[in-house]
């Protein structure tokens, strides 16, 4: 991020403007646009295959896009000389993978970037990790290596590993997804309790309830485009478009 770009909190702090991305012949995005306002949450759900995932990774530059643009707090994301370290601190992303060091505690994992990429001081680095542990409700699992943690807990440390490098914007990419029932609310929660704090976060999610209960607006999408967006309480009620209707028919 350069430091001569004039951003404020009455401006989108994600502005995505008529984005398409293709792989070879298949087009997975196609001219979408919205914004996101600074401590909103934005659910994305829609059938697999429809460029959730992908939209998400274009945002924190790890897909190219084809056409359109991305700025988030003013800054154009695609823009040739990005510095993507600086993006990527504004915008932390938790993955359905939890891609923890298998070798390190947890303390270690959340420690790890600030320390070795941001080159911050490793006692202050550790003070704040303890503090992260505790938020995700894991006091007492810092020396745990993740092969000791459930699922639920490993995906809580990965929250709190994004967390350490003190981003403006969390994306969470269908996180619950591989884990099992019973250890999907503890991760709900920590979403719920950030989400609460005022974060910006921006979902992929297949739990309905969920997104209902957290989400100031919602975005349905299918193969590229937006088909319906809208606030949880007239979107779940009231869907318009007989594509919206009936994925909700068959997962509601």
């Amino acid at each position: 991020m350069t430091e001569n770009e004039i951003w404020t909190p009455d401006q989108p702090i994600v502005s995505i403007n008529e984005v398409s991305k293709a792989f070879g012949d298949l087009e997975v995005l196609k001219d979408v646009s919205f914004d996101v306002m600074k401590g909103e949450v934005v659910c994305i759900i829609g059938p697999s295959g429809s460029g959730k995932s992908t939209l998400l990774r274009c945002i924190n530059a790890l897909i190219p896009i084809n056409s359109g643009s991305i700025k988030v707090e003013g800054q154009e994301v695609h823009a040739p000389h990005l510095d993507k370290l600086a993006l990527r601190r504004k915008v932390g992303m938790v993955f359905q993978q939890y891609n923890l060091f298998p070798h390190k505690t947890a303390l270690e994992n959340v420690m790890m970037a600030p320390v070795h990429v941001l080159k911050e001081n490793k006692a202050e680095v550790e003070e704040r990790a303890y503090m992260l542990i505790k938020k995700v409700r894991l006091e007492g699992k810092e020396g745990s290596y993740p092969g000791e943690l459930s699922g639920g807990q490993q995906q809580r440390v990965a929250i709190a590993r994004s967390l350490a490098m003190n981003p403006d914007i969390m994306l969470f990419d269908e996180i619950t997804a591989a884990l099992d029932p019973e250890t999907v609310k503890g991760v709900l929660v920590t979403i719920k309790d950030l989400a609460a704090e005022g974060m910006t976060c921006m979902l992929v999610t297949h739990e309905m309830g969920f997104a209902r209960e957290i989400a100031d607006h919602i975005y349905f999408t299918d193969r590229g485009i937006i088909v319906e967006h809208g606030p949880p309480a007239s979107f779940f009620t009231d869907a318009k478009d007989p594509r919206t209707r009936e994925f909700l028919s068959q997962i509601l």
